[in-house]
């Protein structure tokens, strides 16, 4: 009672906390527990961590490490010891190295980096996979093997980068900047960041900033699969997903294609039995055609009996509409007889208008007599022979023409002078003004 009293005030009071020291009395037990003595200068303390804690490290502890433990400080009840649980160990001399991580951390979560909104969802059937890691890696054969397992079909482009060491970072940042250059040109559509596990200095190329900036500047999603499970990096929390190891990271690239595979060993079963109603309608369809079709020669005689009804029917069509046409040519020939002109009516009139007739034509023939002579004479009283024979002359000059002026003919002039009964030869000896 006084132990476990001890152990839960010490429990109580005390925090997890970082604890560092060398280490000592180092035992590996069967059951994968492991249990040492962290001391310095001026003091020692018992330590225990549990199989499922110590098989996550990334590191072998040996005697005479020097390391710091995050521990809960505990009482061992059966013996009465005071102890450290240890949580996690790493290497000392890596403090500082998880302050400048946490303060980066701290100002690209300020910037909005890591905010969720900006998370891209994966392709769930990508086309292509590129994968940014290095050609000598252990986890890009964990990758490959994966996808050949799970996704066979599922073609894989590779853009090679060092993965640890002081050229590393600036290595990894060029090659996600020519994933993203050439996505459509490769026909990527999703990319992988994958790294083994290691210490902190091993992963430390993953916390670089550049690196955080160029994964959310990539035009691709991105998973980030970076050491063991229990390892964190800047680069995944700058990367759409975070997978917990190189493996994990080609499970989720591959999961779509994975998933489709069992899903298409599900659908058959639908699919065949769909098939087969498919097949059973169209059969019974075939059957039910199969009874409306006829014998030809079944065929023929209907057709034939159509055939016969039909001329049945225009026979007394035509037969109607004749009846109907002579009737109403009777009818046309009643009209037409009825309009008919009678000569017999017609005689006395035609006497009647043809002795009109004969009276106007020689009123007529005489009125255009009297005038037609009325006429011829008034022209003999105008002819230039009547004119002469009552007196009168024609003088003309030497060229013919008819004189009509006494001062237009000079003296000794030639002039021809025509009377009624013949002309005479003249000369003119002078003129004499009227």
């Amino acid at each position: 009672m006084l132990n476990r009293m001890a152990r839960e005030a010490l429990e109580a009071a005390l925090p997890l906390l970082w604890v560092g020291g060398e280490i000592s009395n180092l035992t590996r037990a069967s059951s994968g527990h492991v249990y040492f003595t962290l001391k310095d200068a001026n003091a020692q303390v018992r330590c225990a961590m549990w199989r499922n804690r110590a098989q996550l490290l990334a590191f072998r502890p040996e005697n005479g490490m020097r390391v710091e433990a995050r521990a809960l400080v505990t009482l061992y009840e059966a013996r009465g010891d005071y102890q450290l649980n240890v949580e996690a160990l790493r290497p000392a001399g890596i403090g500082n190295l998880f302050e400048a991580f946490n303060r980066l951390k701290a100002k690209l979560a300020a910037e909005g980096l890591f905010d969720p909104d900006r998370r891209r969802p994966l392709p769930r059937f990508p086309r292509a996979v590129g994968i940014v890691t290095s050609l000598q890696a252990a986890a890009l054969r964990d990758v490959l093997v994966t996808l050949r397992r799970r996704a066979p079909h599922l073609p894989v482009v590779l853009y090679p980068a060092p993965v640890q060491g002081a050229e590393a970072a600036a290595r990894l940042v060029a090659a996600v900047h020519d994933a993203g250059r050439r996505a459509a040109q490769d026909g990527v559509d999703l990319l992988l960041l994958v790294r083994g596990g290691g210490s902190i200095e091993d992963l430390w190329s993953f916390n670089d900033e550049a690196l955080a900036r160029a994964l959310r500047a990539c035009p691709l999603p991105v998973v980030c699969g970076v050491g063991h499970e229990t390892d964190f990096t800047i680069a995944d929390f700058a990367a759409d997903l975070r997978a917990p190891t190189p493996t994990g990271a080609a499970e989720l690239a591959s999961a779509g294609w994975h998933a489709a595979r069992s899903e298409l060993g599900a659908l058959q079963p639908r699919l065949q039995r769909a098939l087969d109603r498919r097949l059973e309608g169209l059969a019974q369809r075939v059957d039910r055609a199969g009874l409306r079709l006829l014998h030809p020669r079944e065929r023929l005689r209907q057709e034939a009996t159509r055939l016969e009804h039909q001329g049945e029917r225009l026979r007394r069509a035509m037969e109607r509409r004749l009846e109907r046409a002579a009737q109403r040519c009777a009818q046309a020939r009643l009209r037409l007889t009825a309009a008919a002109p009678r000569p017999e009516t017609q005689h006395a009139g035609l006497d009647m208008l043809a002795q009109r007739l004969q009276r106007a034509t020689a009123a007529l023939l005489g009125h255009r007599h009297t005038r037609l002579e009325t006429l011829s004479a008034h022209l003999e009283h105008l002819a230039p022979g009547a004119v002469l024979a009552r007196g009168y002359a024609i003088a003309r000059d030497a060229h013919g023409s008819v004189l009509r002026s006494a001062g237009s003919v000079p003296a000794g002039a030639a002039v021809s002078i025509q009377l009624a009964d013949g002309s005479l030869d003249t000369r003119v000896v002078g003129q004499h003004k009227g």
